[in-house]
């Protein structure tokens, strides 16, 4: 769990792991410097609940949300896998565990599950539901999008290793570098089509639910926009960091799309440079979870966007 001034949440949230069909877990925080009431109630679940479960609490490097879970993840004492994400102000359905390990069971070595989510208020009142894409989850749909939620991802001990010997790159979004480097890998990715946990709506989520019209705007805004852009420019180069635990072909396909760079916003060529990088996507058959959204990051790459 990677935990940051998330007192108001928590306790629902531990008392989730306590009421779960699995029993056979320990629980490792990464608080990312908390000002609250945070730290306390962790010192008080290990004190009542450490002699069953290995509970422990360590300092977050305090770079954001990405780096405090990629350093926990690479921390030189954390257990084998598998090793199961949590946020801190969600609430796991009783069937989280068991469901995602008997999935991983079933799975390659190598594998990397996740499951949907019930969205619900600050008061757990259910509002809406995520959904399940469209296309099978892959490295050629990793370079555009995560559909690997954080919040519900469980990766193997095979899985868990890799991700220690790439290190805790300098990447944008955790659950997305998940995605990307463990596709890039050739894990089995694994979508569960069943809710796993409440996943709460506030003020203060890092990355909220994307649902409806206005979401589905804000997200093609996004595309169309500079940071986008600059996200997958900065996996791509951090994969690059980490070829060596790439298969061959992803290999492949990661070295084309970095010689076919995103032009610079005022280059000569732009549209030149920008139509060869968008040829080399749809080359390997890079795109999202619909057509639609896949013809808006086309649309994006022609414009020079990503």
């Amino acid at each position: 769990m990677g935990s940051f001034n998330g007192a108001t949440h928590l306790t629902e949230q531990l008392d989730s792991f306590l009421a779960q069909e699995h029993t056979v877990w320990d629980l490792w925080v990464s608080d990312d410097g908390s000002t609250d009431q945070t730290r306390a109630i962790l010192d008080a679940f290990k004190q009542t609940h450490g002699a069953q479960h290995e509970i422990r609490v360590i300092d977050g490097p305090r770079r954001g949300s990405a780096a405090n879970f990629l350093a926990l993840l690479c921390h030189p004492d954390l257990p084998p896998g598998p090793v199961a994400l949590s946020d801190q102000d969600d609430v796991w359905l009783p069937h989280k565990l068991s469901r995602a390990l008997r999935m991983l069971q079933s799975a390659g070595p190598i594998a990397l599950y996740g499951g949907q989510s019930l969205h619900v208020d600050a008061n757990l009142k259910e509002i809406g539901r995520s959904r399940l894409g469209h296309a099978r989850p892959s490295f050629r749909n990793a370079v555009t999008q995560n559909v690997i939620s954080g919040h519900s991802t469980v990766i193997s001990a095979a899985a868990l290793e890799i991700v220690r010997q790439a290190g805790p790159q300098p990447v944008p979004h955790h659950d997305w570098w998940l995605y990307q480097l463990l596709s890039a890998a050739g894990a089995d990715v694994l979508v569960d089509p069943l809710p796993v946990l409440m996943y709460r709506q506030h003020g203060s989520n890092v990355m909220g639910a994307h649902q409806g019209l206005g979401a589905w705007r804000a997200r093609a805004a996004q595309v169309l926009g500079h940071e986008y852009g600059d996200w997958i420019s900065c996996n791509l180069q951090s994969l690059r960091q980490v070829a060596h635990l790439l298969t061959p072909e992803s290999r492949a396909i990661l070295e084309d799309l970095i010689k076919c760079p995103r032009p610079a916003h005022q280059e000569k060529a732009r549209f030149t440079k920008a139509a060869r990088r968008a040829f080399a996507m749809s080359r390997h058959g890079i795109a999202r979870q619909s057509r639609l959204q896949t013809l808006v990051f086309y649309t994006a790459s022609l414009l020079g966007r990503v």
